[in-house]
């Protein structure tokens, strides 16, 4: 791909709740192109819609951004040249470029109250307003000059619209989906400033994305039908030739491949689908996110980068280093990608696979620390080498581990009790004595001595075992049973024999 001047792509989000998978694919992919050609990554912040803004929603994106890695060059909380980079702040700058429409004959001042166009939408099911209505309703095109310079100066409310042309075809090049095109007898004259003088995204994507030089513009397949709007606003600003290149990604769908994923989807089919947990500050109700699962940030970006995505080959495991440096536009699919949360899953197991042991401690002292228990790193470590092949999140190991931290609540005696005998309970009292004198205290050595010692009692060695494990650990469950007795140590390995023989024999 031949690129004339400096790549620049931004993210820009609205922060009106949680960031859905779909939007941190999005910013992922916009990352790994302007990476990929020594370009910069922005993050703008479209809060021009102040109905919807949603209090610590910005911060929660920056967050989210910041646990995958995607780091932005410019951003409200990292300013450049080309700021102000929340839409809010932009504002003065919006209303000149809709009255430059308006004298260019391309946008029109509309009147009608919200409460007319929903008196027209009852009589119209299909209302639009476009070419088809536009002169049998309030505004400047339909009132005569005088009546709307009278509505003006009384201040009366308005809106202005993109006086959209009743016949033609606005074509463009996607650089995913190749040539594009719409006929505008069927597009809307769509809102470009609001009563409140705010800009509609319509507006300010075009302005802001020409004042900040955007040379590529890479956002979902749902902004596809904006798109001709768009282009005619680089057209009639004048900008044409400085419009960046677009693509639009393909839907991230649910796992039947019917339709967009949704949270309402993550919700009944019990998965997440926003990037991290996010509590709803109106009805404080927490919708769990893909960090607070137990997702690494590694394996939550990898997945993201292989839905809809790949390098060519059967290569699944990728770093965002070598995202980087693989990653292309044209290996991007034109069709949507079906969510497999198993696959994510699966993704996460390989990932902590991966894993350096001493970058997962920290996560697993502080799980620990959650549930009451100080733990060390090194013996953290120790364990964490004997059941990460369990493992398929951080949280796991509480379950595969936390007999190595405390001794179990309850033991599975049910498979030991009917076939006890008081000559099992002298074989464990006596191994607590024998465990005792050991001062070579390693697995080998320890079940050395342990089947020397059933050896002379005459009982057999799976009568024996299954009861030391269960005794140690609370079922028939877990690493080499001696791997167990070693890292437990004397102390504990006694104690829970003898708690254990009270419960089989009560």
């Amino acid at each position: 791909m031949s690129l004339e001047k400096k790549v620049r792509v931004r993210f820009a989000p609205s922060p009106t709740g949680g960031l859905h998978l779909g939007g941190v694919r999005t910013a992922l992919f916009n990352y790994l192109f302007a990476k990929h050609h020594k370009g910069d990554f922005i993050l703008r912040i479209e809060d021009t819609d102040q109905t919807r803004f949603v209090a610590g929603a910005e911060s929660y994106i920056n967050e989210c951004l910041a646990w995958c890695g995607i780091t932005p060059d410019e951003s409200p909380e990292k300013p450049g040249s080309f700021g102000p980079y929340r839409q809010s702040e932009r504002k003065p700058s919006y209303r000149q470029y809709a009255e430059q429409l308006i004298e260019k004959g391309h946008a029109y001042y509309a009147f009608d109250t919200a409460e007319e166009l929903d008196e027209e939408r009852k009589l119209q099911p299909n209302f639009r307003y476009s070419h088809e209505n536009r002169l049998d309703l309030r505004n400047s095109l339909s009132l005569d000059e005088a009546e709307v310079a009278r509505l003006l100066a009384e201040g009366h409310p308005h809106t202005i619209r993109i006086k959209i042309p009743a016949e033609g075809t606005v074509s463009f090049e996607d650089m995913i989906r190749g040539r594009v095109a719409f006929e505008t007898s069927l597009i809307d004259d769509k809102v470009l400033l609001k009563a409140d003088g705010m800009p509609t995204y319509h507006l300010a994507v075009v302005v802001d994305d020409k004042a900040m030089e955007i040379s590529h513009v890479f956002r979902g397949e749902e902004w596809l039908p904006s798109a001709p709007v768009h282009i005619l606003l680089w057209e009639y600003l004048g900008w044409k030739g400085e419009m960046p290149q677009w693509a639009h990604l393909p839907l991230i769908l649910k796992p039947d491949g019917n339709g967009k994923l949704s949270k309402r989807d993550g919700d009944r089919l019990g998965f997440p689908v926003y990037a991290m947990n996010w509590t709803d500050p109106a009805s404080g109700n927490t919708t769990i996110g893909f960090r607070e699962k137990g997702f690494l940030p590694e394996a939550f970006v990898n997945m993201l980068a292989m839905l809809g995505w790949n390098d060519g080959t059967e290569e699944e495991f990728f770093t965002l280093e070598q995202l980087i440096e693989k990653f292309s536009f044209e290996r991007i699919s034109k069709a949507g990608a079906k969510f497999d949360f198993e696959k994510a899953k699966w993704f996460n197991r390989e990932w902590i696979q991966r894993t350096p042991n001493e970058e997962l401690v920290p996560q697993i002292i502080a799980l620990l620390a959650e549930k009451g228990i100080n733990a060390e790193a090194d013996k953290v470590n120790t364990t964490l080498a004997l059941v990460k092949d369990r493992m398929t999140f951080v949280a796991d190991f509480w379950e595969h581990a936390s007999y190595f931290f405390q001794a179990p609540e309850s033991l599975d005696t049910a498979a030991v009790k009917p076939k006890w005998t008081p000559e099992k309970t002298a074989f464990f009292e006596e191994v607590i004595a024998l465990f005792e004198e050991q001062s070579d205290w390693t697995a080998s050595h320890l079940e050395t001595i342990f089947k020397e010692k059933i050896a002379q009692s005459g009982l057999k060695v799976g009568e024996l075992m299954l009861p030391l494990r269960i005794m140690l650990v609370g079922g028939k469950f877990g690493p080499d049973v001696f791997v167990i007795v070693e890292t437990l140590g004397k102390e504990q390995v006694a104690n829970r024999i003898k708690n254990g023989l009270e419960i089989i024999q009560n």
